[in-house]
């Protein structure tokens, strides 16, 4: 807490005109100051900074207030973080009141670890200005087609080749060995010895809102070097769900155009911001989460998401606009044309060209989900039907009614069928919700509260694809948060960003909309992904489960968690000896036991119906779909080795 005393300083000691003017060029004209508003877009100057009062107004916007209230406004800090900004820029001393011994260490620490990470910067930008970094890092950038006044804006540098070079300079300017290691800038090993976390990489500095150096991200220069990317780990002052890389750089204008731009990449989102759409952020090398959607909340309710326009774009995509959703904000989105990601069209195109192509191609993300599955459903009557009742749940999504309304009655038009079925769709799929908390279907009931977790967990009875899904769900709940490291030569291999084996099984899952038959297998998996896109490390998820309420799910994930496996799929004494190379070469192999499951399953369906038809054409129908099925399924099996090539 602050003393009254030292707030009242605070305030009497900031001059609005030193304030504003940190952030806005002001020109005089009679008593006040002038400038074009920094909260919104205009050419004409309405901003005025009226010194004798202490106050500015804008004239165009609306937004007034005095040097504390600016700084709230424009930084998006709070009262106290805003006063504590002011304090620094006149160096006023704040003794906190009622501060505990616990409480003055944690703060102290805090800022030691901020220090050293400032530090770090400092030291990456100098090495990348003479000798290896010039001759190396430097000639990266400029081939990326980085300019310098970028490279000095975002602070981008380069790690020396001495892997101590770091840790050496660190100690020799006073910083202990403990900060080091706590703020990830450095590694110990079992003999005590410390070493640089990052080595002969080009590195870019992650701020948090308020503009502090809290982690970094490197990219190796090397093409024979597996691992392209190499981030922080989460820390004290740094977790990875909960910032986006360029945010400080990019929060006023996202508030100005009341839209901020989502890409994929550190280079996307610097060479979009240096061609001038600077309402742009990327995700801190982690899959979108709920706590960074929140983030950009405060600042805007629009995001335009532009990813890749590969797959894994797609799906990533598909998965971000329901989030988004979710918070009550409004999803759209743009893929760029051949193949290109935002670096290489905006190297491309010039400024004009990059917007007005946002601005022709950006579509609804319900429309644009709604155009990507009938696309995929094609003639299909029974996969059209499953498609609207999809994004009729997906507008259950959102909470405010009378958005729900109008996409109602949007979508119903799109199909040509009464609003009234979606209507009465939306409204089960958002009771399903509310009475279970972790999905959007309807949940597993829930054990008698006081009864005892059951041993056996509860299943599908007759479920063909019951097995697979079982260990599916093992893999995620055991090693969900590993990296799957395919080799170069693999079909599944990605040079720009690798997949946790959680992300890997769920985008799968997510290309064809599957959800788990099981309802204890399903609820269990929503109830992880919840918990994993808040950013939990594996311990914690599987720990949150267990403890969780529903103890459907906290007894499957007892069971899965410690379960050994008995893959469908291979016998694991003839795995592969380390777990990693297990995983590579299983996980993929269950997801296509999963499907080939799936197919049977639906031959199974159709040759039922096939049995009791009597109409010619429906006869027709099923021996095609019976006919394509077969052809899916016998290139599955010889995937799995069951059938010659």
């Amino acid at each position: 807490m602050i003393p009254k005393e030292t707030v009242d300083l605070i305030l009497d000691t900031a001059r609005i005109e030193e304030v504003v003017g940190d952030f806005v060029t002001l020109k005089r004209r009679g008593a006040s100051l002038w400038a074009c508003c920094p909260f919104h877009n205009e050419k004409t100057p309405s901003f005025a900074v009226t010194p004798a009062k202490g106050i500015y107004k804008c004239f165009g916007c609306g937004k007034a207030g005095s040097a504390v209230g600016f700084v709230m406004e424009h930084e998006h800090m709070t009262y106290v973080e805003a006063l504590r900004y002011l304090a620094n820029k006149y160096h006023i001393e704040i003794q906190e009141e009622e501060e505990s011994a616990e409480q003055i260490a944690a703060r102290q620490r805090n800022e030691s670890l901020l220090a050293v990470s400032e530090f770090a910067r400092k030291f990456f930008c100098d090495q990348l200005k003479a000798g290896e970094g010039r001759a190396v890092g430097y000639q990266y950038y400029r081939t990326r087609g980085i300019q310098d006044e970028t490279i000095e804006k975002w602070s981008l540098g380069w790690a020396p080749s001495g892997k101590t070079a770091l840790v050496d300079a660190a100690r020799e300017a006073g910083y202990k060995d403990e900060y080091l290691v706590a703020a990830g800038l450095a590694v110990q090993h079992e003999n005590g010895s410390l070493a640089d976390k990052f080595w002969e990489r080009v590195m870019f500095p992650i701020h948090s809102v308020s503009g502090r150096v809290i982690a970094f991200s490197g990219r190796t220069l090397k093409s024979d070097n597996p691992v392209k990317y190499i981030n922080s780990p989460e820390t004290e002052i740094y977790i990875k769900s909960r910032n986006l890389l360029g945010v400080y750089l990019a929060k006023n204008e996202i508030v100005r155009q009341d839209r901020c731009i989502l890409v994929e990449g550190n280079v996307d989102v610097v060479m979009m911001h240096q061609m001038g759409i600077t309402n742009v952020v990327a995700s801190c090398g982690t899959s979108l989460t709920e706590e960074q959607i929140r983030l950009i909340k405060k600042f805007t309710e629009n995001i335009t998401i532009m990813y890749d326009g590969d797959s894994a774009g797609l799906h990533a995509a598909l998965r971000a606009i329901g989030m988004i959703l979710k918070e009550g904000m409004n999803p759209r989105v743009v893929f760029l044309p051949d193949g290109d990601d935002p670096d290489s069209y905006s190297r491309k195109h010039t400024l004009e060209e990059v917007r007005a192509f946002i601005a022709a191609h950006e579509q609804d993300g319900i429309t644009f989900k709604t155009d990507l599955l009938l696309n995929e459903a094609g003639d299909d009557p029974l996969k059209k039907a499953n498609l609207i009742n999809e994004i009729a749940d997906t507008v259950a999504l959102i909470p405010d009614a009378i958005k729900r309304q109008v996409y109602v009655d949007t979508v119903a038009r799109r199909f040509g069928i009464e609003a009234d079925i979606i209507q009465d769709r939306v409204q089960k799929t958002r009771k399903a919700s509310k009475e279970s908390p972790t999905r959007e279907l309807p949940q597993a009931p829930k054990a008698e509260p006081k009864a005892e977790a059951p041993e056996r967990v509860p299943s599908s009875v007759g479920s063909i694809t019951e097995p697979s899904e079982k260990e599916l769900l093992g893999f995620i709940l055991q090693h969900g948060r590993r990296e799957l490291k395919f080799e170069s030569d693999s079909e599944f291999y990605d040079s720009e960003s690798a997949q946790t084996v959680a992300e890997f099984i769920d985008s799968a899952l997510a290309a064809d909309d599957i959800h788990l038959a099981n309802p204890a297998y399903e609820a269990t998996y929503q109830a992880y992904f919840d918990l994993y896109d808040k950013g939990l490390d594996q311990d914690a998820i599987v720990l949150a489960l267990l403890n969780g309420e529903d103890r459907t799910v906290a007894a499957v994930t007892a069971q899965l968690s410690s379960e050994k496996y008995q893959l469908t799929v291979h016998n694991f004494s003839d795995a592969l000896t380390t777990t990693d190379s297990w995983l590579v070469t299983f996980v993929p192999r269950a997801i296509l036991a999963y499907h080939d499951k799936r197919i049977t399953a639906q031959q199974r369906e159709i040759q039922a119906k096939l049995a009791g038809t009597a109409s010619q054409e429906e006869m027709l129908e099923c021996m095609t779909r019976l006919s394509r099925l077969n052809e899916i399924k016998k290139t599955i099996n010889i995937k799995l080795g069951r059938l010659p090539k």
